[in-house]
């Protein structure tokens, strides 16, 4: 998920932007082009499908979640809101005054769970616009800026908790000491640290079995896989791939979607099967939505797109 977020004006913002592109290598393609047709040999989209704009009317997106019905649900951070993308096909704004929400996923009672780091926190937001904090700190000490999440089958939240310095804080370092990743279990009330070994942790997903867990160092320019243990803490820990991340998705066949420049995709082996461009100064995150789940939502700085695909989400 975006760290560099914070009102201000489009060139302080197009330097943030660009900086933080320089993070990663990718194939080049430049920025300001019309939206590009598909390649057929991205195997993952569907043949002769091409990146449709939806709108360019937002300072930065970030955080797409799909409902139960495909729907799907981001965050304009900048600005303080949440969108919904229907699966009509409408754009309509959800909820104003967010918490700066960041990362978000839906529980299964229908609620979002929401990173909302204008105070460190982590919501849940009800259908009602309600909000209940789920957590405020780790062991007394102030959450650096919690940024994205993955909810596993029993209900437990992980978290990336890396530390972007924000123009909206009093503060100016960190309460805790380095960037880590926590395991929230369904009901508890205090985070359980489960990996603090990152430079600076950010996208993270797991698979929909709960046994695996993804997470992506964004400043070493890594992306690591685990095993999960019953108790929600992590084991055997492996390079996946020598690519950091911003937001991350898995599909139906197990593929891991990584965000930056453009959208890259790996098998469940780390092989690369390709590159799908974004004309965006930034990709910085994505899901599956739509009726039948096979439409990827793509959030890329001020515009959001989507893509028709041959594979299914598994959120």
């Amino acid at each position: 998920m975006h760290r560099l977020v914070e009102k201000r004006t489009m060139n302080q913002f197009q330097r943030s932007i660009f900086f933080t592109a320089t993070l990663f290598t990718f194939s080049g393609y430049v920025f300001g082009q019309s939206v590009p047709s598909i390649s057929d040999s991205v195997s993952v989209v569907a043949p002769g499908a091409t990146l449709q704009k939806i709108s360019s009317q937002f300072s930065f997106t970030e955080g797409p979640a799909p409902d139960k019905k495909g729907n799907i649900f981001f965050t304009d951070q900048p600005n303080d809101k949440i969108w919904k993308y229907d699966t009509d096909g409408k754009l309509t704004l959800f909820m104003d005054k967010t918490g700066r929400s960041n990362g978000l996923y839906f529980d299964k009672k229908g609620n979002i769970i929401s990173c909302a780091d204008e105070k460190d926190e982590l919501w849940s937001i009800s259908p009602d616009k309600k909000v209940t904090v789920l957590l405020t700190d780790f062991k007394g000490q102030r959450m650096n800026g919690p940024n994205d999440l993955w909810i596993d089958p029993k209900g437990g939240i992980y978290m990336t908790d890396p530390y972007y310095q924000r123009d909206y804080w009093e503060r100016k370092k960190p309460d805790i000491d380095g960037q880590k990743v926590y395991y929230l279990p369904k009901g508890a009330k205090e985070a359980i640290l489960v990996d603090g070994d990152f430079q600076q942790p950010n996208g993270i997903v797991g698979t929909p079995d709960g046994k695996n867990l993804y997470v992506a160092d964004i400043r070493a320019n890594k992306t690591y896989k685990y095993q999960i243990n019953p108790d929600g803490t992590l084991a055997n820990r492996q390079l996946f791939v020598s690519q950091g991340s911003d937001g991350m998705t898995l599909d139906s066949e197990g593929n891991l979607y990584i965000s930056g420049r453009g959208v890259t995709v790996y098998d469940p082996t780390g092989k690369k099967i390709g590159n799908i461009p974004v004309p965006s100064r930034w990709v910085a995150n994505f899901c599956f939505g739509g009726k039948d789940r096979k439409t990827l939502f793509i959030t890329a700085t001020e515009s959001v797109y989507t893509l028709p695909m041959r594979v299914k989400g598994v959120e």
